[in-house]
């Protein structure tokens, strides 16, 4: 009889479901008032003394292990039928996902970084809050210089030693004082200036400054590699470099590149000339290299800048840059398709 009882016992835990109604036969089939269990007691007169015990303590066994079986079917299956309730046929195909879309600030970074990575330029960082040293000073802008007022700062607080950087520069310097030539590195990043806010200026930007810093490097290296830059970014080849002034480089150039007038657009933004001004370059001043430690009678360089923002609107034809930074989502879908 025990041995009996024992057979049923793993036909209980073998016993599974898919609907209430084969849980409730189960359930009258062990725990009804005609069910097996009631049997079990009422042999419980006839066995043998000496057997009694295990015999009480097997029919407990069956009717714990049948109870806790009806229980969680039960459970299983009702939380499931309040699924299914609640969220249709699960079995459908799900809604598609809306995907997010890159900022275009960051599709042109990854451009650029891109392409100056395949002629060796690593990318370097710092920080947005600089002190005069790395910002100014060590750039040959010392205190008081005039070139100083060519931009509008921000200070932290009461201490005019710490500000919101205003170019990249600071973290070529920083590379400088760190690493040895010879060097070739990008610095993309927000920076800031104290400036009015309109369609065409923001108070913070974003930049992208390179360096390049060996022996016998020359301006006919800084041509080239800007050239293949723009065929590279604009698929414009041509470009030309007219005198200009900046403090840490000498000589000092901007770079237009010739963007054509084959439409109305190219009209408006060349101001009718074909050329577009895209970017500052220069070889590095002397006193620059000196003040990071580096002998400028061995080595020369290079370095070049660039504002993203106004590549983006350039080439996604953006007319107002403060569209870049109002996270306006009917603007930033219209990237979807962009890498």
């Amino acid at each position: 009889m025990i041995d009996k009882i024992k057979a049923h016992i793993e036909e209980v835990a073998a016993f599974t479901a898919d609907d209430l109604q084969a849980v409730e036969a189960f359930r009258i089939q062990y725990l009804g008032k005609k069910g097996l269990l009631n049997d079990f007691f009422a042999a419980f007169k006839t066995v043998p003394n000496e057997e009694k015990k295990a015999y009480g303590q097997a029919i407990n066994e069956l009717k714990t292990a049948a109870t806790e079986k009806v229980n969680g079917l039960k459970e299983a299956l009702t939380d499931k039928a309040a699924d299914a309730g609640k969220y249709g046929d699960l079995t459908r195909p799900a809604e598609s996902v809306s995907l997010g879309a890159r900022h275009p600030i960051s599709i042109v970074k990854n451009q650029i970084i891109d392409i100056f990575s395949r002629i060796g330029f690593n990318v370097s960082e710092g920080p947005e809050i600089e002190d005069d040293w790395h910002n100014f000073t060590a750039l040959n802008l010392p205190e008081y210089h005039p070139a100083r007022d060519m931009q509008d700062t921000f200070f932290i607080q009461t201490d005019p030693d710490i500000l919101l950087r205003t170019h990249t520069s600071s973290v070529q310097v920083r590379y400088m004082e760190n690493n040895q030539p010879p060097i070739r590195t990008i610095s993309p990043g927000r920076v800031y200036r104290n400036e009015a806010i309109s369609a065409r200026s923001h108070c913070f930007f974003h930049q992208v400054e390179g360096l390049y810093i060996d022996k016998d490097v020359s301006f006919a290296d800084l041509k080239q590699t800007l050239q293949f830059f723009t065929t590279e970014m604009f698929g414009k080849s041509e470009i030309r470099l007219r005198p200009s002034y900046f403090p840490f480089t000498e000589p000092s150039a901007e770079v237009d590149v010739y963007w054509g007038l084959e439409t109305e657009t190219d009209y408006r933004i060349t101001k009718g000339t074909g050329w577009l001004e895209i970017m500052g370059c220069g070889m590095v001043d002397p006193n620059v290299l000196s003040n990071c430690g580096i002998d400028p009678n061995e080595y020369s360089g290079f370095a070049f800048g660039m504002g993203i923002d106004r590549i983006a609107m350039l080439l996604y034809g953006i007319p107002d840059i403060r569209l870049l930074s109002e996270n306006d989502v009917r603007f930033l879908e219209q990237f979807k398709s962009a890498l």
